[in-house]
């Protein structure tokens, strides 16, 4: 299972260190509305897949909570057929889908978990519902 804070999943982005930071980062300024994830880690982790209005706890290296973010669409698809829209609506600054195929690639590789253009992936997008200076240390952590 994956962590909670009250109520809620947590979405901790990336890797923790620098990527984790910019990714965070570029969603608290309503860049990054959307993530990518493979399939095969929620039947590992024994997760449900998130539901549109889900809300999430987006969390630092620490499971610090940094805001809260609720979905807004789910879609599984394999990692050839990732849509153009999709990749871009991740905010990382990739300039073609296939810059986004490799960079994702090569990330899930250092984890060990490296993709075919077969592998399900599961295409998040979300928007931002509310953050705070230093993170948040208490509100509304109802779905």
């Amino acid at each position: 299972m994956w962590p909670r804070i009250g109520v809620l999943r947590t979405l901790a982005l990336g890797t923790p260190g620098e990527l984790r930071t910019n990714l965070n980062t570029l969603v608290l300024n309503g860049v990054k509305t959307a993530t990518a994830g493979l399939l095969d880690e929620y039947a590992e982790q024994g997760e449900e897949l998130e539901h549109v209005g889900e809300r999430l706890a987006l969390v630092d290296d620490q499971d610090a909570l940094l805001g809260i973010v609720e979905v807004t669409g789910v879609q599984v698809c394999r990692f050839a057929e990732v849509p153009w829209e999709f990749a871009r609506s991740e905010g990382e600054g990739d300039r073609s889908i296939e810059e986004w195929r490799a960079g994702h690639a090569a990330y899930w590789t250092r984890v060990g978990t490296p993709v075919t253009d077969d592998t399900e992936v599961v295409c998040i997008r979300f928007h931002l519902v509310s953050a705070g200076d230093g993170g948040i240390a208490t509100g509304d952590l109802g779905s």
